[in-house]
């Protein structure tokens, strides 16, 4: 049966999402998340190379389920949700390995963009942004902003050093509420300002290479992927989201999340008549539906394939 599991999984996307595998007596195995569906799923049945430990799972997989996400960091905070509500024998940890971080804009004398650990509630108000997973990945992308928005530099009160660096940057105490408002729109993911950040950052760390300042290249490399993992979009973890259920039908099978205090929480998917579905579906809210009709539709499709290949 572990070969009709690897078969459905060529039916995979390669997209990011989230993944699970199940036994013959219908039980979850394993919860992963992966950047490319196909590749990540597939790679169980042809290398293993650092999870070897898993082989034996590997041999009970009889089912492989999957959600397709918009993004990696919306795979990564369902994946954490998942595991947080119940951990399979074969994940190592509950929940993920990521620290849930908060960027909040401290206004106490010259503004600034700190790293909190928070929690936040939904009435955190407009200074607070996120939350994000992962540490690293946060300030990584505060120093991103700040390479292109300095507003440490903006302080009336600078000396010495820091005062000719501000010479160099260009930037005076009368820039502070264009940097402050520009540095806000970036976390507020809008488009034309995260744009301008990432070309900037790209200029400069294209200088950096072409002078062979390597190091300081692969730096600001990073700074860009990590903006890019905080102003995608995810929908799995969202304080302010409403509690709701949200349903899904394709093919005979009814998929349902359940959305609880801001947290995408659960997946379930059960056989179901279309004309029994209806009224399940009217309950999916409006900016649910397409992420709802895409996760039934895939799992059709890899219910199919395991039937196929059976």
């Amino acid at each position: 049966m572990t070969t009709v599991a690897r078969t459905a999984a060529a039916s995979l996307p390669n997209t990011p999402g989230v993944y699970r595998f199940r036994d013959e007596r219908g039980r979850v195995l394993y919860i992963g998340r992966a950047t490319e569906l196909r590749h990540r799923v597939g790679s169980y049945w042809t290398s293993l190379r650092g999870r070897r430990h898993l082989s034996r799972m590997v041999a009970q997989i009889v089912q492989v389920e999957a959600v397709a996400c918009d993004s990696v960091h919306e795979a990564a905070w369902l994946e954490r949700n998942l595991l947080e509500r119940s951990k399979p024998r074969w994940n190592r940890v509950r929940g993920g390995l990521e620290v849930p971080i908060y960027l909040r804009v401290d206004r106490r004398g010259v503004p600034r963009l700190v790293v909190d650990h928070g929690p936040f509630g939904a009435d955190c108000g407009p200074d607070v942004f996120g939350p994000y997973l992962g540490g690293t990945k946060a300030r990584l992308a505060v120093a991103g902003l700040g390479r292109v928005l300095p507003l440490g530099y903006t302080d009336e009160r600078l000396t010495g050093a820091a005062r000719d660096m501000a010479r160099i940057r260009g930037v005076d105490a009368a820039d502070r509420d264009t940097l402050l408002a520009a540095t806000v729109a970036v976390l507020q993911r809008r488009p034309d300002a995260v744009d301008a950040v990432q070309r900037q950052l790209v200029e400069q760390r294209d200088r950096a290479s072409a002078g062979l300042a390597f190091e300081l290249a692969e730096r600001i490399q990073q700074e860009i992927e990590a903006i890019d993992w905080l102003v995608a979009e995810q929908k799995a973890t969202v304080p302010t989201d409403p509690d709701s259920d949200v349903y899904g039908w394709a093919g005979g099978l009814l998929v349902r999340f359940e959305v609880r205090g801001g947290r995408l929480a659960t997946w379930t998917q059960r056989a179901c008549r279309q004309a029994d579905a209806r009224r399940y579906l009217e309950r999916t809210p409006q900016h649910w539906r397409a992420f709802a009709d895409r996760s039934a539709e895939l799992s059709s499709r890899l219910h199919a394939a395991h039937h196929v290949a059976a």
